[in-house]
């Protein structure tokens, strides 16, 4: 990958679909998911596709799965896949894995496996759908390995589209995914980088503090238009966390062609924009030495 000819990382995309055809969601809940980001019908692209659409952008893309076994009984797509298929073309995509919490040492184990042997640069959680509190002391030998490896490990934060509709919720609670949680995480593992995603609805504040607080903790934008911005994350992303929020569009129910689109419209200082879309993400993903 060659860090200049990017114009942009995009932190957070989702591979939806495996080779054989496997889905990262049941039926229902990605229906659910589907009518809440209002992309009906959206097509599930391979990876390849994917890499192909950020490489005609010139921008570089995050691609992970969520592995909920064990709360929504669905297995995941593998990680191996996600990361063999970023490699083939690794000059645009960067692999992150996701692992259950409550796999335990397995999951450590794995972890390890997934860096040493697989090039995967990070880790994503999804607390509502895997069923955990982050602050749980059940995940912390997972946190703990994933610091000594030194990569991120990124958070699902607020509320989310899956299963949003769906009788009960899909059993999916929302409680797990305040920032605040995160707190805990981010004061017990100092080195380990964390990544808040999205605006944090109904927590935003919240999501703020932490990031405020703690020197470890980003922020990503994605599965919002930013048109619909808090306007205090716009202030902090031009101040106090111009160096730690970064872009991330959630795609492929959010693409980074309408996410960018409706970023230039608003309020963003221009010498903090290229931090946001590009620079900051450089730096916490090693890209980069300065």
């Amino acid at each position: 990958m060659d860090p200049s000819r990017l114009t942009a990382i995009d932190v957070h995309t989702h591979a939806e679909v495996s080779r054989t055809g496997h889905p990262s969601l049941s039926p229902e809940l990605m229906a659910a998911s589907e009518k809440y980001f209002a992309a009906h019908g959206h097509r599930q692209p391979t990876i390849a596709e994917t890499a192909d659409y950020y490489r005609q952008r010139g921008m570089a893309a995050v691609v992970f799965t969520v592995d909920a076994e064990h709360a929504l009984g669905h297995p995941p797509i593998p990680n191996e896949e996600v990361a063999e298929d970023c490699a083939a073309h690794a000059d645009v995509l960067i692999p992150f894995a996701s692992l259950d919490p409550w796999r335990g040492r397995a999951a450590v184990r794995q972890a390890r496996r997934l860096v040493a042997d697989h090039g995967v640069r990070g880790f994503k959680f999804h607390p509502s759908l895997q069923a955990f509190s982050p602050d749980d002391p059940m995940a912390y030998p997972l946190y703990e390995a994933i610091q000594e490896l030194e990569v991120p490990a990124l958070f699902h934060t607020g509320q989310t589209g899956i299963g949003a509709g769906v009788r009960g919720g899909g059993g999916i609670r929302l409680k797990y995914s305040d920032p605040l949680l995160i707190d805990d995480v981010a004061a017990d593992f100092p080195d380990l980088p964390i990544i808040l995603a999205h605006p944090s609805f109904p927590w935003q504040d919240e999501a703020l503090a932490v990031a405020t607080h703690k020197p470890n903790v980003y922020i990503d934008l994605s599965g919002w238009s930013p048109k619909y911005f808090p306007p205090q994350l716009v202030r902090y992303a031009n101040t106090l966390l111009k160096d730690k929020v970064l872009f991330g569009s959630d795609y492929p129910v959010i693409t980074p062609d309408r996410w960018l689109s409706d970023f230039e419209k608003i309020d963003i200082k221009p010498e903090v924009r290229p931090r946001i879309l590009k620079d900051n993400a450089l730096r916490l993903l090693g890209l980069t030495k300065s």
